[in-house]
C-alpha cells in the first residue's frame, strides 16, 4: 500500500492575528503521535513570486502510511477537535490528497 499525501491550503479571515495561525498550526502538528497512521505534518506560509496564491496564505502537508490510516483519521475525535479550533479561523481552504508514488529521476 501506498503512502497517501495530505495537503491543503488556507486563507486566514480577516482579523485572525498571527498567534491564532501559529496556534492553528500547532494543534494540527500535535496531531502526530496522536492520530495513527498519521506519520508527518509540515507548514508554512505562502513564498513564492510567482504569484499563483489565489489569496491563500498558508499550506500544510501532512504523510499518512496508507488510505486506510487516513480513512482513520478523518472523523477522528483528535481531529474532530482539532478542526472546531482551526475552521472557525479560515475564511477559505482547499484540501487534496493523494497515493505517493515511487519517485522519478530522469538521468543524463
Amino acid at each position: 500500500m501506498s503512502q497517501v499525501k495530505h495537503f491543503g491550503v488556507f486563507a486566514f479571515k480577516p482579523g485572525i492575528i498571527p498567534a491564532q495561525i501559529d496556534h492553528c498550526f500547532a494543534e494540527m502538528r500535535a496531531m502526530v503521535g496522536r492520530i495513527p497512521g498519521l506519520l508527518d505534518m509540515t507548514h508554512g506560509a505562502y513564498d513564492s513570486p510567482e504569484g499563483l496564491d489565489d489569496g491563500f496564505t498558508h499550506g500544510f502537508i501532512m504523510t499518512f502510511e496508507n488510505a486506510a490510516a487516513r480513512d482513520t483519521y478523518l472523523p477522528h475525535p483528535e481531529h474532530e477537535r482539532v478542526k472546531a479550533i482551526v475552521v472557525p479561523c479560515l475564511e477559505r481552504v482547499v484540501v487534496f490528497d493523494f497515493p505517493v508514488l515511487p519517485s522519478f529521476r530522469q538521468t543524463v
